[in-house]
């Protein structure tokens, strides 16, 4: 089978491999020239995602993994194509299309008869039908459900562990007519292989949900749904810590309850998925007061632990020096995207704080590309914030820094003991 995967970012690229390995021929489309000759020369383009390296070295040293910048050639050589362009939202926090419709554009000029379309970025129920399925047919002259076929079936992976997820999930797909989604299930089936599970209510696999308008509910319900659990977490977090409770021990206790999960409580929700995707969920149904609550608390986090900071110090915020570790949104993950590291370095910087920012992912032109002072973990600080749970952090101790009067912990991963007993104030959703 002749695949298309367009866009080979921390999703895109690891589904390309997957395909290849499971014996495909795969043609790969990006807008970067940079991501399609690292892609060709067999190197991985981003950091942090288990087995990648020596998968792409194995596929396109084997001739079944290539890449272009050009996505209609890339689509002409191909029967299926699955779509994985990100979709963000603007200041307004609306659906930016931009991406997706010049993506979708491409493709439709290079599409020939029997395609499949296969979108796997997360989209607000019914874009795929009303948005993007009118205009391939327009552009190829195809016709829906007779030469031209488009499913809906969601990425449902996380970045570091995509290979093992693809096995562990089962995989939804939701055609927009009968015929789509016969080709959708026969494609998945030929390219994706699964763990048997016996706690899903039918066997590991794709499953068909319907439409294409039930499969594009489906991610954005999980997601929403860890958003509204994050957001309640995060304000039971703030209620114990003012009334002296550890909140990590409530947290514990309840999920020992069955059904029940409670999300960790913190500083940062970022990347492409938690903040995002309630946002589309948002766009069909803005009157969700839920969704739009727990958002909101969210959001509030960084504001939160900067405020702990400030009441914290032994000298105004306007006169120190802070330094905030992390900036990628979760640990050993190079993704930026959404991070907690921009509103908390804002609200500092509004409070007069001089900030300086350490990833060990971005080097310091990196970071001065998004307007941060870099610096390494040594040096005078008056604080430091603790954002993302990076392994090299664990290691930190106070000798590290001079003149450190307060450590926030935003994660809630470091051992208070060991901070407090050097004298340095120590804090975090902990109550003190």
């Amino acid at each position: 089978m002749e695949i298309a995967v367009v866009a080979l970012g921390k999703i895109g690229l690891p589904l390309a491999v997957q395909f290849a390995e499971s014996g495909h021929n795969v043609h790969g489309a990006d807008i970067s020239q940079r991501t399609v000759d690292l892609i060709n020369s067999a190197q991985v383009p981003f950091p942090g995602e288990a087995d990648l390296d020596t998968k792409l070295a194995e596929q396109v040293a084997a001739g079944r993994l290539d890449a272009s910048t050009d996505v209609t050639t890339q689509v002409a050589r191909s029967e299926v194509v699955v779509v994985v362009v990100p979709l963000i939202v603007d200041d307004q926090a609306r659906p930016d299309f931009t991406a997706m419709d010049a993506a979708t554009d491409a493709i439709g000029k290079g599409l020939t008869a029997g395609t499949l379309v296969s979108y796997e970025t997360t989209l607000p129920v019914g874009t795929t039908r009303d948005r993007f399925a009118p205009r391939l047919a327009e552009l190829s002259g195809l016709t829906l459900g007779e030469d031209l076929f488009v499913c809906f079936s969601p990425e449902r992976v996380y970045s570091g562990r995509i290979f093992a997820d693809l096995r562990k999930y089962p995989k939804v797909v939701g055609g927009l007519d009968a015929a789509s989604t016969k080709r959708a299930i026969d494609f998945y089936e030929a390219v994706l292989q699964f763990n048997e599970r016996d706690d899903l209510a039918r066997p590991n696999g794709v499953w068909d949900v319907g439409t294409a308008e039930a499969a594009e509910l489906v991610k954005l319900a999980e997601t929403t749904y860890r958003d509204v659990n994050i957001g309640l977490a995060n304000e039971f977090a703030v209620f114990a810590r003012s009334r002296g409770i550890d909140i990590f021990s409530v947290i514990d206790a309840a999920n020992s309850q069955p059904f029940s999960h409670i999300h960790q409580p913190g500083i940062s929700v970022g990347g492409h998925c938690i903040p995002v995707y309630p946002r589309l969920y948002l766009s069909n149904d803005p009157s969700a007061v839920v969704p739009a609550a727990s958002r909101e608390a969210n959001e509030k986090m960084p504001a939160y632990f900067a405020g702990l900071l400030t009441g914290a110090l032994d000298k105004p915020i306007s006169q120190s020096r802070v330094l905030v570790l992390g900036l990628a949104y979760r640990g050993a993950v190079k993704e930026w995207a959404f991070s907690g590291t921009f509103p908390l370095v804002e609200e500092l910087r509004r409070l007069g704080a001089t900030v300086f920012v350490n990833d060990p992912l971005y080097d310091a032109d990196e970071l001065r590309a998004f307007d941060f002072e870099p610096s390494d973990t040594s040096g005078q600080f008056d604080a430091v914030v603790l954002h993302t749970d990076h392994p090299e952090y664990l290691e930190l101790v106070p000798a590290s820094f001079e003149g450190l009067q307060v450590m926030v912990d935003g994660r809630g991963v470091l051992d208070p003991s060991v901070w407090t007993d050097a004298g340095v104030r120590y804090l975090s959703l902990l109550p003190e």
